[in-house]
């Protein structure tokens, strides 16, 4: 096993995270692991890499995977010591699966779910989505990550990432107080706010994963590729709540700066 001090983000990778939103941290897992991952998944839609005429639909969605390979990807040192980075050491739980799997396949049809969003976190107890939330403390959410199972190219549906976005979303949020703004207010205008915002891709080897701020604005689009992208866009959930007694992570550092507030 690699030794930990050796790895993880770097200072300037670290100040990146806080003024743009995200940061790409390459062979956070191995390829043996991503095509293990890829495997499993083929199985579990039914498909073969080798019949690409039974890939017929735009987009097919499965929902979380908690077998070994799946929870040894999440969990490898380079991402432990990077998520103690960003959140802060003993502030997250460790990844038991991942999930969700958004596999894209190479199509003239449009996929139908590619709209700028931010990824909501908490009052899920209310059926109708639209009226889920996000808070200013980004309560039940430490991150949003982008594992890439497999090599995603520009032509490759990546995820489109308006960089810079996190910290019109944290001003937008702050006046919501505790209870926090729905997806139905923070898309009201269709993220028109963050328009301006720089878009980045989403691109990388397979092993790559994105470590997302969770407040981020993205999106996904259609597949002009050959071959199909398997990626997961799981949470790093938090293991306790906002503590104001603690030093703040560059998560809340990027929330208080984009506030206004001392850091």
């Amino acid at each position: 096993m690699p030794n930990s001090d050796a790895l993880g983000l770097t200072e300037s990778q670290v100040r990146s995270f806080i003024d743009d939103g995200y940061v790409a941290l390459d062979h956070a897992f191995d390829d043996d692991l991503a095509r293990r991952c890829r495997d499993e998944l083929w199985a579990e839609i039914g498909l073969s890499p080798n019949r690409p005429e039974a890939w017929t639909k735009p987009v097919i969605r499965v929902g979380s995977k908690s077998t070994i390979a799946f929870v040894e990807a999440s969990n490898t040192p380079a991402l432990h010591v990077a998520y103690n980075q960003l959140v802060g050491e003993g502030r997250w739980m460790a990844p038991t699966g991942l999930g969700t799997f958004p596999i894209r396949f190479p199509s003239p049809d449009a996929p139908g779910d590619d709209g700028w969003h931010v990824d909501v976190s908490f009052g899920f107890d209310v059926p109708d989505f639209m009226e889920w939330r996000a808070n200013s403390k980004s309560r039940g959410r430490s991150l949003l990550l982008l594992f890439l199972l497999s090599d995603v190219g520009p032509d490759d549906a990546p995820t489109r990432i308006r960089r810079g976005s996190h910290l019109t979303i944290a001003r937008e949020l702050l006046p919501y107080g505790e209870q926090g703004a729905t997806l139905r207010q923070l898309s009201a205008n269709d993220y028109a706010s963050t328009a301006d915002c720089p878009v980045d891709l989403a691109v990388g080897a397979a092993g790559t994963v994105f470590l997302c701020h969770p407040f981020l604005v993205h999106a996904a689009q259609p597949h002009r590729g050959r071959q199909p992208r398997f990626m997961a866009q799981p949470p790093l959930l938090p293991r306790v709540e906002f503590d104001p007694t603690l030093p703040p992570s560059p998560v809340q550092i990027a929330i208080r700066q984009a506030c206004g507030l001392r850091v």
